[in-house]
């Protein structure tokens, strides 16, 4: 079993049932494979830098598992197929990082600490 984290990009002229489905089916598809889901991370509507399919925005969604490798190449086929879906990016984690908290207790003033000094 292996760690990856995924970022979807729905498109956001699809209503939050719609995409609620697409992203129920999508951790099924890892259910279904052995995975087991992790963290699902709702980043909302966000502005791209540039237009994609004809549009300006779309709703992201960061989703992290663990599953074989068959299981993410099923994941890739399930998000290419689905018609809510804009874009996506599946990427294995290394295993240092995996199970690891975006923010460390304590980081920045370790940080601001550094940078002042001299």
């Amino acid at each position: 079993m292996r760690p990856y984290e995924t970022m979807i990009i729905f498109d956001p002229e699809v209503e939050e049932s719609a995409i609620q489905g697409a992203l129920d089916r999508a951790l099924e598809v890892v259910r279904s494979n052995g995975g087991t889901p992790g963290t699902v991370d709702r980043w909302g509507r966000r502005t791209f830098a540039y237009e994609l399919n004809h549009k300006r925005e779309g709703y992201y969604v960061v989703v992290e598992y663990t599953a074989d490798p068959k299981a993410s190449s099923d994941l890739d086929r399930f998000l290419t197929l689905a018609d809510e879906v804009v874009r996506h990016k599946i990427m294995r984690l290394p295993d240092k990082v995996a199970g690891r908290n975006k923010t460390r207790p304590g980081g920045r003033a370790a940080a601001g600490a550094g940078a002042g000094a001299g």
